[in-house]
């Protein structure tokens, strides 16, 4: 047998990459569904989030973090490749990133072929899109049912890599007939929230912790870095938790939303009633009565405490493994979520409380621990952020920037402006499908909505003004002392975001 020699010079090479990559960060990749930024560490003192507040004095929080599209797949495709939605092509629940990207490598894999141990479980890619050239070993999903109330269980159906948003599942890639989804009987599911009278691990969330928690003890004297992705689902519907959570709140005390009406002259497909919530049962369509919209706010709280204890015992395990001191944490929400803003529910807009999403990141060692920035800051961005952090080449596709330079200067001016996009099926003016484009600058959202298939035709512009409507309920895109604002800020959407990087 003839045995290959590799050069010394080859041979020291390999040698110093493997003393590199064991002298890296681990990386705690937390991924939360559906979650805004409305807790403590935003100033939100009426959710009762401890764990996520210890994270954030750790680390640093992202006031201004915006999603690519503020739905489930399109956000966690454009977060985990380091791109955007029309380049992953992933616009919908259906399509696999690797329909239009075969050869992409994505943020776990890019850890992979860098000496980690990579790991996933619970919710990352969406639904049973998984992506298996992410992981060093399969990703896991561990089986639970959706309710634990007698009354509800016969609404129960047991999650096996399955997620509440689908309507088509995949595998690994697209369906044959993918882009076809079936719709949803209205109020066919069971009932939209749960107080159950039971243990953390009896819904998915305690499940994904108590197997996260095995695997830290398990990897924790492995000589390679890790990268350990978990995935929690809550507070996505249907806002399920134990009893526990819900008695953290008063009922007397949960407001509603200040704005419970559409955006004032904004075409009428810019946000939508929310037809995910209709799916469950006993929601009317239109306007939701007061007791309603209060017990889902609390329901959506509570499930935000549920799925807040399942981080703490993650950093305790951190803690208590003598992990902390060199594992980056980072937890992020795939998107934001309506709660009657806009008379409106869910996600699936381009609005600011749709696209602003919940991004906190710790570092060991970082000088200005418990810091926020309010710099504009893209999920695309994270990949690349994540990479500089742990000393990796950054690959050529991402579309993003490494806010590394944010940890050591939280105040220093950044992007010049965010960007988002989110389709609908067409309007009445005859241009067809469309796309609407966000640009979220310093100071104004400028959104553009264009034909799908040319973007020379435009069907209506949207534009708020941030500094004397933050909750953008007045579109002052049609008004004539505005045009020339209008004219400014649509070439600067046209140079798009290549042009829209920090001034360094």
């Amino acid at each position: 047998m003839k045995i290959l020699r590799l050069p010394f010079t080859i041979l020291l090479a390999l040698a110093s990459a493997g003393a590199r990559a064991a002298d890296r960060p681990n990386i705690l990749f937390i991924a939360v569904d559906d979650l805004r930024p409305e807790f403590g560490a935003y100033g939100a003192s009426h959710v009762r989030s401890p764990n996520l507040d210890r994270l954030a004095r750790s680390g640093i929080t992202f006031n201004r973090s915006y999603c690519q599209q503020a739905v489930c797949s399109p956000t966690r495709s454009s977060l985990l490749t380091g791109t955007r939605p029309d380049t992953t092509k992933v616009w919908d629940l259906v399509t696999h990133f690797r329909d239009a990207l075969p050869d992409v490598v994505t943020l776990p894999q890019h850890f992979k072929n860098h000496g980690y141990f990579v790991q996933g479980m619970g919710k990352i890619y969406h639904g049973g899109l998984d992506d298996p050239a992410s992981w060093s070993v399969p990703w896991q999903y561990p089986v639970a049912p959706t309710y634990a109330r007698p009354e509800n269980a016969v609404y129960n159906r047991l999650h096996a890599g399955l997620d509440p948003d689908a309507t088509s599942k995949a595998g690994g890639k697209s369906a044959e007939k993918k882009k076809e989804k079936v719709p949803t009987p209205r109020n066919s599911r069971g009932p939209a929230f749960e107080a159950g009278d039971v243990d953390d691990n009896f819904y998915q969330d305690g499940k994904v912790c108590d197997l996260a928690l095995a695997t830290l003890r398990e990897i924790a004297g492995k000589k390679s870095p890790f990268f350990l992705a978990v995935g929690f689902v809550k507070p996505h519907l249907p806002f399920i938790s134990p009893k526990k959570y819900w008695d953290l709140y008063d009922p007397a005390k949960i407001t509603l939303a200040p704005n419970p009406y559409r955006p004032k002259d904004a075409p009428e497909y810019a946000i939508l009633p929310g037809g995910e919530l209709r799916n469950y049962r006993d929601i009317p369509e239109g306007h939701l009565p007061d007791d309603l919209a209060r017990q889902l706010r609390h329901g959506y709280y509570a499930a935000i405490s549920y799925m807040d204890a399942q981080v703490g015992k993650l950093l305790d395990e951190l803690d208590r493994l003598g992990l902390r001191k060199n594992t980056i944490v980072i937890l992020w929400g795939d998107h934001g979520w309506k709660l009657g803003e806009h008379d409106a529910w869910c996600k699936h807009s381009n609005c600011e409380n749709d696209t602003n999403t919940a991004l906190l990141l710790s570092v060991p060692g970082m000088k200005h621990a418990g810091a926020k920035t309010n710099s504009l800051v893209e999920f695309v961005d994270v990949y690349p952020t994540l990479a500089d952090l742990a000393g990796l080449p950054l690959p050529k596709h991402l579309e993003g920037l490494s806010f590394k330079p944010l940890l050591d200067q939280p105040t220093r001016p950044w992007k010049q402006a965010a960007f988002s996009q989110y389709p609908r099926p067409g309007s009445k003016s005859g241009v067809g499908q469309l796309m609407g484009y966000a640009m979220r600058t310093d100071r104004y959202r400028f959104v553009v909505w264009v034909g799908r298939n040319d973007h020379s035709k435009v069907d209506a512009i949207e534009l708020y003004d941030h500094e004397t409507d933050p909750q953008e309920n007045q579109n002052l895109a049609g008004r004539p002392e505005h045009a020339a604002l209008v004219a400014r800020l649509m070439t600067q959407w046209k140079a798009g975001w290549r042009a829209a990087g920090p001034k360094l």
